[in-house]
């Protein structure tokens, strides 16, 4: 993408002025989404973002320039403006790369760029009359499938020369169903880092298609759900979304670096229930977070967050990983060049547990079963947060009864993980777009079914 001593020149200018660190991130990536709606192929949307970061560090300055002209002149220029915001001084810094090879634990055999729109559209086709025809009460349907093809160079004062291509690929299926003048919806969407291969029976789009509309549909039958403080069970899969955003952006060094954390300064101490533990691993084969390296060019790595409820370690980036006094942990992660690198997460769950969820649904006299999670918000200084649930079932006598809307839970962080008394042992993953200060990036959240001995449940 650039070459090696293109690079060496550049970061010799952008360390110029005195910087003790500098970067260069350049991007090349292909984006493709083929969308229909209702049978029909509304739109197919190509586009391709390519260009570079700069950065340099003075102690605990930092500051960044990007640019879109990648020749060698453009990348002096940026380098240059980088260099005189960081400060005035005159040093050269003897930088001599060398290219480092980490591996590509995620084999893609059928790279999207190489198929069809056509092929792309059977897909949609199939999800969505799978979907339409699943229920007379599904009206309208809307599917995408979406690829990401993104190569990176990475290039350091410390003499790091390394590049990475991360392909992903996501179907993404909506079904509305009306009853009763009113409409419900229901969404499913898998993806992972993989090419069109995952179609070859790792993602059926009919399955897809067909669990969209069934959410759907049970949702336009139901009542509202009644409020209260209550016992909750939250289903495997997307219910780890309240683990990742109610305590996961508090465990990132963008935030415990600055002691704006709920868990700060809390290494070695209890946080959670002693069922809790909680991983974020960006080496998961094939999982739609993973990378093998992070946008600074440090290898990615199983992180252990808590164990058994103790706080163990956090998510850090070089700059986190200065003001905190802690290495980097392979968490640096950006939409694109023109992103300033943050501490982000991966592939982030609550690990399995002992119990059975048969027997989490036992344990509820009365409660709400929360099948699956929908959006919310958070606070990352106190945890707060409130999401939705997009579908839900009261549970009575340790059986799980009618379905019920409307439903959200209300609560806080560290408060939630210290009531997680039932963990069982189905971990399943679900993806999802991560937004924060360095924009929005691909990110799995997971987690068993877990029981949430009381929380504030949200309805009418």
């Amino acid at each position: 993408m650039i070459a090696r001593d293109v690079c060496e020149r550049v970061l010799r200018r952008a360390a110029s002025t005195g910087a003790d660190y500098a970067e260069i991130f350049a991007e090349y990536t292909v984006n493709n989404g083929v969308r229909m709606i209702t049978g029909r192929v509304e739109a197919v949307d190509d586009s391709v973002i390519a260009g570079a970061g700069i950065r340099v560090f003075k102690g605990l300055r930092s500051v960044m320039a990007s640019t879109v002209d990648t020749s060698e002149a453009g990348l002096l220029r940026c380098a240059e403006q980088a260099a005189e915001a960081l400060g005035q001084g005159d040093a050269v810094m003897d930088i001599r790369l060398r290219e480092r090879l980490f591996g590509d634990v995620h084999p893609v055999r059928v790279a999207p760029v190489s198929v069809s729109n056509g092929d792309k559209v059977a897909v949609l086709r199939e999800a969505d009359a799978a979907a339409r025809g699943y229920d007379a009460c599904i009206k309208q349907t809307r599917c995408n499938l979406i690829s990401v093809d993104h190569s990176i160079l990475i290039a350091t004062s410390e003499g790091l020369y390394t590049q990475d291509r991360q392909i992903r690929t996501r179907l993404a299926v909506t079904a509305v169903a009306e009853q009763n003048g009113e409409s419900q919806t229901g969404t499913v969407s898998p993806g992972y880092r993989m090419g069109m291969e995952m179609f070859e029976g790792l993602v059926d789009p009919t399955a897809v298609g067909i669990e969209a509309a069934r959410q759907a549909a049970v949702m336009a039958g139901a009542g509202y759900c009644p409020a209260g403080v209550m016992p909750v069970a939250i289903g495997n899969g997307f219910g780890g979304v309240i683990f990742h955003e109610a305590c996961g952006h508090s465990l990132e060094a963008s935030s415990v670096a600055y002691g704006v954390s709920q868990f700060a300064g809390k290494l070695g101490q209890k946080i959670a229930n002693e069922k809790v533990t909680a991983i974020d691993d960006g080496t998961i084969p094939n999982a739609w977070g993973s990378i093998n390296i992070d946008d600074e060019g440090t290898p990615s790595r199983k992180n252990v967050l808590i164990e058994k409820g103790i706080l163990k370690s956090y998510m850090i980036d070089k700059m986190g990983g200065r003001r905190m006094k802690m290495e980097p942990t392979g968490s640096a992660r950006r939409q694109n060049y023109s992103f300033v690198t943050t501490s982000r997460m991966t592939n982030t769950f609550i690990a399995p547990g002992d119990d059975t969820e048969e027997s989490i649904i036992a344990s509820m006299e009365y409660g709400l079963y929360a099948k699956n999670m929908g959006g919310g918000s958070v606070n990352p200084a106190t945890g707060e947060f409130n999401f939705a649930v997009n579908e839900g079932y009261l549970v009575r006598n340790g059986k799980i009864c009618e379905p019920v809307r409307g439903a959200s839970l209300v609560g806080k962080g560290s408060e939630v993980i210290q009531k997680i008394d039932m963990v069982s042992a189905g971990l399943e993953l679900g993806q999802g777009m991560c937004g924060s200060s360095s924009g929005s990036i691909p990110a799995n959240v997971g987690q068993p079914m877990i029981r949430v001995s009381s929380i504030t449940v949200g309805g009418r």
